[in-house]
């Protein structure tokens, strides 16, 4: 069979160690290039299988011939987990499907060799026995969530480098990276004199605007987006190392199911779209003609003073140049930033997805018999939506916290919301009411946008998740947290709907991101147990 230029097998049934599935593949010439006739060239050799995987790990290291060399040889040497996704790129012949089969056949070929060198090795010295040996489907587990740790490193595309952010072996580190960028950019702003900055309004009073001041700036960056991409990290590892692994664990349902890596390549259009959206748009349209233009000219028109535009009524706290460029640092990173976040969303939505087609596949009948299995599963996910975004609608809170502030007559953003929530009495709606009509920040249609998207991922995933458990036991119980997370979920986006239209608002703000920080500390992930 022919594929892409290249002699193609489907992954073979039945059971067979690493050693021998490769040995007959290689011998096949199995990834190689054929000729007029459909016949490949010739076996595989080591040097002819080196030098083909580091061409398609063109962006890695190679690999050493060496290590291919122990592969054709009779010893018990395996393959590692890097080298089981570069293999099956070749025999996959670059086909996203068939290179995630491949994936699962050389992972399955790989937890044979290691059970059998295992029992070889325990019958030797029994005393050296792992406990986990006596369960070949927990090595198989083992294998596979090692073989999804670093998947897609070499790939291209921008949904497959993407994806590979989120589960690559430096995703760990997102986190403290988008946390240290915030850090630098308070010291930046600290050091340009922009962190605590007052100007004079109409009406003769001081008005603070300062960088630091900003809770969508300081708040999002520094605590809720870093709890974010911490919380989608652990959750998108939990499902494609330990409950995706579990689920595919039978040999029969592996090739029968959309791999994880078409999953990924078929979300392309929804990656450019939140590529072209907040990067081209959101971040960059919206620095243009919020700041850059209005920096350039000297007019803000509509917009109200903040941060960036203080040069233009104040050339003595910042000058133009430097008001720009700080400006433009700041959308850059917010690009890359809200780029990571949304695409987060995206992968949400594969996850639940991803559930949904291996339930449907295993049928009514398996998921009653593994009611309890299917009730942990169902938990972690409505649990990793509902982390995910809530923290999403916090954010949203932030941002146009922010933009009803910069329109409102108020010192400073702790008066405003002190004056808010004192505005439940008479004596204070005065004063929590004065807004700038004649004034109209953008954030306040950006929050908008984004609170639809959160609440929409929100409420479609958790419902699906939800009913694969209906399906597996119609009479189950249901879960208190899940009531508790749809009621902070339903708080938090009236809140923000709310914020800034009615006196009192803030004590409802409050009382949302209190209950949606204690639930989303609250309740850990679920991860496979043994015996599940």
């Amino acid at each position: 069979m022919e594929k892409n230029g290249k002699f193609f097998l489907p992954p073979p049934r039945g059971d067979y160690d690493f050693k021998e599935l490769f040995l007959r593949m290689a011998a096949a010439g199995v990834g190689r290039p054929v000729d007029k006739h459909g016949i490949p060239q010739s076996p595989w050799t080591p040097e002819l299988l080196a030098e083909a995987i580091s061409e398609v790990a063109a962006s890695q290291d190679g690999i050493d011939l060496r290590t291919v060399q122990l592969w054709f040889q009779k010893n018990d040497k395996g393959i590692s987990r890097d080298n089981i996704r570069r293999l099956a790129r070749v025999f996959g012949c670059g086909d996203p499907q068939e290179i995630s089969e491949w994936q699962a056949k050389l992972t399955f070929a790989q937890a044979s060799l290691v059970a059998e060198r295992r029992k070889t090795r325990n019958e030797t010295s029994p005393r050296d026995a792992d406990e986990n040996a006596a369960d070949p489907g927990l090595s198989i587990g083992l294998v596979l969530r090692q073989e999804r740790t670093a998947n897609g490193r070499g790939r291209l595309g921008l949904a497959q480098l993407s994806e590979d952010i989120f589960e690559g072996p430096r995703s760990v580190d997102l986190p403290v990276v988008v946390f240290t960028g915030a850090v630098a950019l308070a010291l930046i702003s600290f050091t340009l004199g922009l962190h605590n900055i007052h100007y004079t309004v109409p009406d003769g009073s001081a008005k603070q605007v300062g960088f630091l001041w900003a809770p969508n700036w300081t708040l999002t960056f520094l605590l809720a987006l870093p709890l974010y991409l911490g919380f989608l990290v652990e959750g998108l590892r939990t499902w494609t190392q330990e409950w995706r692994p579990r689920l595919l664990l039978e040999n029969e349902a592996v090739g029968s199911i959309e791999g994880w890596d078409a999953k990924i390549a078929a979300a392309t259009y929804s990656y450019w779209s939140v590529l072209i959206v907040t990067i081209i748009i959101a971040s960059g349209y919206n620095w243009i003609v919020s700041y850059l233009i209005p920096l350039m000219t000297g007019d803000m028109g509509t917009l109200p003073v903040d941060w960036g535009r203080i040069a233009i009524v104040d050339p003595d706290a910042i000058s133009v140049q430097g008001a720009a460029t700080f400006s433009g640092i700041v959308f850059l990173y917010n690009a890359v930033c809200a780029y990571l976040f949304f695409t987060g969303l995206v992968i949400i939505h594969i996850v639940v997805r991803d559930y949904l087609d291996i339930a449907a596949y295993r049928g009514s009948s398996w998921l009653k018999q593994h009611g309890t299995g299917v009730e942990r599963v169902c938990s972690f996910l409505v649990t990793f939506v509902f982390r995910c975004t809530a923290l999403g609608l916090m954010i949203t809170v932030f941002m146009k916290m922010e933009s009803v502030f910069l329109v409102a007559d108020s010192p400073n953003i702790l008066s405003w919301l002190s004056a808010d929530f004192r505005a439940i009495s008479d004596d204070y709606i005065a004063q929590a009411r004065k807004y700038d009509a004649q004034q109209s920040a953008p954030g306040l249609y950006y929050s908008f946008f984004c609170l639809l998207a959160i609440s929409g991922v929100y409420f479609s995933a958790s419902i699906r998740a939800r009913s694969a458990l209906t399906r597996a036991n119609p009479s189950g119980r249901l879960f208190p947290s899940w009531a508790a997370m749809d009621v902070t979920m339903v708080l938090l986006t009236v809140s923000c709907l709310l914020l800034g239209e009615i006196p009192g608002f803030s004590l409802l703000s409050i009382i949302s991101t209190v209950c949606a920080l204690y639930l989303v500390l609250k309740p850990p992930l679920g991860h496979v147990r043994d015996g599940e």
